[in-house]
């Protein structure tokens, strides 16, 4: 059960807040290294008026889009305690069963929103730890070409210890991100102290002053603002891991505060130094602390990473269960926690990508020019996938459905577009990353929709086939056969092929079909159906529920079967599984420029067998010829 879904008791929700703190906080909260730094960059000047507009307008997107889109609206629509993008998209859709196009909608912007994610993945990691080292070069300017090579040091060592799994690691994510808050908060302050003035942009006045004074170069200015709430996504997306109660009082209590002393601390010393724009993040610590921040920070943005390294595991994980993408090998690097994953593939992806990121951009401020695209991007596909879960299953009235999707749309929409200026410098990666596997995702959906078609076409139900078999003599073999299928309804294709080219029936016939929910879990009561029918033989129709956060575990499934009452032995046991291969015809109705995609895709797909750990002795494979 999630940790949403659990009441806890003061001390525990306590104690899971401050767990959250070191894992959901980490992205946003290492935005001050270098938010304010490039807002300054677009030309602004450093003065008063100026310093006051840039503070209120990151005082208000952190209190509008963070504080009451994501931890007040949004993390109330949790999918059984979970939350992402992956989940609200469920529970769109679940609210819209009724409604083919709608569905249709909720899935192409749900898979454009999770594309996205994956191309915030590769430059988190990148502009946050790269930021933190470029503290070098205010502490020892002779030391500056280390920045790259410690940056990369630091980035190996984090994705090759992803295969041990971070729980150990983990552990300490807590303390030092405490530390790290609780410095913020405390060179904030130590700086407000001088110039309590910049208190003043807690006034909304000067924000819009601003914008309406600078005119179109206020989109320049709304594109560096993006950079303090990115990371605002985690609070939901976590919400499973934490509850959304130590979540909240996580935010509100400690790191809320802690980034607004950081900002207006950094500003402040722009009052009153405005060459500090150089580094204001460390320029606000005496000399004598520069090195232990140096070392703080840079756990920090690691710790950040992981956080977002982590979140592409879980979403991926998410969309192989719901059937969005291709299977692909998943470890699990803990006993007793199961959203504790690994996915190679997308590990050693991630690191390459952002290995390419850091050499191409070289620095901090060159890749904010590529970062906050994607953020808001997918900011946009939270709020439309809400504004339908407010309709169709909270069912607000609908002036204030109307008004939420409004008031954020707008504010979404008005980042994306600050943000659009950004694509000819370096924007248009994310992009492109993101339209890449949004291709590959809808690919992947489009041929197994025609699978599911021709299955369908060639659907023989159990009737029809025991009538068949009147007029056919078939040797009765020993033991039972499980015959592994996607399809809900009528005989296997491997079945069929086994007693064509075979002409052989165990005395027990199961066919076993594993269905992913939309919801995240599945208790273990309401694991499985069991459906027994035919006149001769026995046959059997064995559905296995999964939520989309659990693994799918054939062989435990099997003991359980046996505990239901279904009288097999497991020693002789045969699993029959297909083996399809794809080709298409002339008049496909797949586009030619998909097919070639297709079939690497379904030929570079997880085997069933290892992803639903099925017993690898006891498995008979068999190859099955599909023209789509």
């Amino acid at each position: 059960m999630s940790a949403s879904q659990q009441n806890y008791s003061s001390k525990q929700i306590a104690t899971l807040a401050l767990s959250a703190i070191g894992v959901v906080f980490g992205d946003i909260g290492t935005s001050p290294l270098y938010a304010l730094k490039e807002v300054f960059h677009t030309g602004l000047p450093i003065d008063e008026s100026h310093v006051l507009g840039v503070l209120s307008l990151v005082f208000w997107s952190l209190t509008m889009v963070v504080t009451i889109k994501y931890a007040i609206f949004i993390m109330r629509a949790d999918n059984k305690g979970e939350g992402g993008i992956m989940a609200l998209m469920a529970l769109a859709l679940f609210g819209s069963h009724d409604k083919p196009k709608r569905k249709q909608f909720i899935v192409t912007i749900g898979l454009l929103g999770a594309a996205l994610f994956y191309g915030d993945s590769m430059i988190t990691p990148a502009i946050s730890v790269l930021s933190a080292v470029e503290g070098l070069q205010v502490i020892a300017p002779k030391l500056e070409h280390y920045v790259l090579p410690i940056t990369i040091a630091a980035l190996s060592l984090l994705f090759i210890v992803q295969a041990k799994g971070t729980g150990t690691i983990g552990k300490m994510f807590a303390p030092v991100m405490c530390i790290w808050f609780g410095t913020l908060a405390i060179l904030g302050v130590s700086n407000i102290i001088h110039q309590p003035s910049v208190l003043m942009a807690l006034n909304p006045y000067y924000a819009l002053h601003l914008l309406l004074e600078m005119g179109w170069t206020s989109f320049l200015i709304m594109g560096s603002v993006v950079l303090a709430i990115t990371g605002a996504e985690a609070l939901y997306a976590d919400m499973g891991h934490f509850g959304l109660k130590p979540i909240r009082y996580a935010w509100f209590g400690f790191v809320f505060p802690a980034l607004l002393c950081n900002y207006f601390g950094q500003g402040a010393l722009l009052l009153q130094n405005p060459e500090a724009i150089e580094n204001p993040f460390y320029l606000l610590a005496p000399h004598w602390a520069l090195y232990p921040l140096l070392v703080l920070s840079t756990l920090a943005t690691v710790i950040a990473s992981q956080a977002v390294i982590s979140g592409a595991f879980s979403v991926t994980r998410q969309a192989i269960q719901l059937g969005y993408c291709p299977r692909m090998p998943i470890l699990h690097t803990s006993g007793e926690e199961m959203g504790q994953v690994y996915i190679p593939a997308i590990n050693w992806m991630l690191m390459v990508s952002v290995f390419v990121l850091v050499f191409s951009f070289k620095s901090s401020s060159n890749l904010a020019s590529a970062y906050g695209i994607a953020v808001t991007g997918t900011m946009i596909v939270d709020t439309v996938l809400a504004f339908i879960v407010i309709q169709a299953l909270w069912q607000w009235k609908t002036v204030i459905s109307v008004t939420f999707l409004t008031v954020f749309l707008t504010i979404d929409i008005t980042f994306l577009s600050a943000n659009s200026l950004k694509i000819p410098s370096g924007g248009w990666l994310p992009l492109v990353v993101g339209g890449v596997l949004f291709l590959v995702m809808t690919t992947w959906i489009k041929g197994r929709a025609l699978l599911v078609a021709y299955m369908t076409e060639k659907k023989v139900l159990f009737e029809e086939l025991e009538e068949q078999l009147k007029d056919h003599e078939l040797v009765t073999v020993k033991g039972t056969a499980i015959y592994l299928t996607r399809h809900l309804h009528g005989v296997p294709q491997v079945m069929l092929y086994n007693l064509r080219h075979n002409h052989v029936l165990h005395d027990k016939i199961i066919v076993l079909t594993i269905v992913t929910t939309d919801a995240p879990y599945v208790e273990e009561a309401k694991r499985m159906k069991i459906r027994s029918f035919g006149h001769n033989r026995k046959f059997f129709r064995v559905k296995l529920y999964y939520g989309f956060q659990q693994t799918q575990d054939v062989r435990r499934a099997l003991k359980l079967a046996v505990e239901e009452g279904l009288g097999i032995s497991t020693d002789f046991v045969s699993f029959f599984v297909g083996s399809e291969k794809v080709s298409f015809k002339r008049n496909s109705p797949m586009p030619n420029w998909r097919r070639a995609l297709f079939r690497f895709l379904i030929h570079n797909s997880s085997s069933a067998i290892e992803f639903f750990k099925i017993p690898v002795e006891q498995v008979v494979e068999v190859g099955i010829r599909i023209e789509l």
